[in-house]
């Protein structure tokens, strides 16, 4: 079993059996990266409530602060996901209509 891993941020932890060991909101699986992209995108904090109810704004402005804390860590995060990078290190193809195939399937 493993065990999420506290930050200097009380609702923010890392285990490394979610998300890779990226910092994620505590009790949820999501990603402070995934937070980070809706702020990048102008979206509010209110707007992030209202789309993840069980999100709690404790929880969610204390994601918001560790991505200020750590821009770079986070920052590198979100760059790895794009989808050209996800390509790159899994080895899939997109094909007609979108369809994707990994390689040797």
């Amino acid at each position: 079993m493993t065990t999420a891993v506290r930050t200097e941020h009380p609702h923010v932890v890392c285990d490394a059996s979610i998300s890779g060991g990226e910092p994620i909101i505590a009790g949820t699986r999501i990603g402070v990266a995934f937070v980070a992209r809706y702020l990048q995108q102008g979206v509010a904090p209110e707007q992030i409530l209202e789309l993840y109810p069980h999100l709690t704004p404790a929880g969610l402005y204390d994601a918001i602060s560790y991505y200020f804390d750590h821009e770079d860590e986070i920052g590198r995060i979100i760059a790895a996901s794009t989808p050209e990078q996800v390509q790159k290190r899994v080895g899939y193809s997109r094909g007609a209509k979108g369809l994707i195939t990994f390689k040797g399937r």
